[in-house]
């Protein structure tokens, strides 16, 4: 199992970037897919969800009308979508794949950083 982060850097606040999780070595379209970050000194918080289901979507108040979560289940690929950042969205962003099938598997990334700053 492979979950791949990429498309993280150093952008302006303000600015928008795109990053993409590309998932491998399970049924990518089963599992609903997360974005989660952790700020340095921080918790790690959940930011938005997409179901495996009917790809609603759900996010953190704090990125409401700027985040936008995506899957591809061609791809095996999901994406957030971001814009109008602020520096205290520096962290680094980590995507996350659940099911609950009998048991609850659960697969993380290993973290794309986002820095915003001028």
């Amino acid at each position: 199992v492979q979950l791949v982060e990429s498309g993280g850097g150093l952008v302006q606040p303000g600015g928008s970037l795109r990053l993409s999780c590309a998932a491998s070595g399970f049924t990518f379209s089963s599992y609903a897919m997360s974005w989660h970050r952790q700020a340095p000194g921080k918790e790690r918080e959940l930011v938005a969800t997409i179901s495996s289901t009917d790809s609603s979507t759900n996010y953190a108040d704090s990125v409401k009308g700027r985040f936008t979560i995506s899957r591809d289940n061609v791809e095996n690929t999901v994406y957030l979508q971001m814009s109008s950042l602020k520096p205290e969205e520096t962290a680094v962003y980590y995507c996350n794949a659940r099911r609950r099938y009998l048991r609850i598997y659960d697969y993380w990334g290993q973290g794309t950083q986002v820095t915003v700053s001028s």
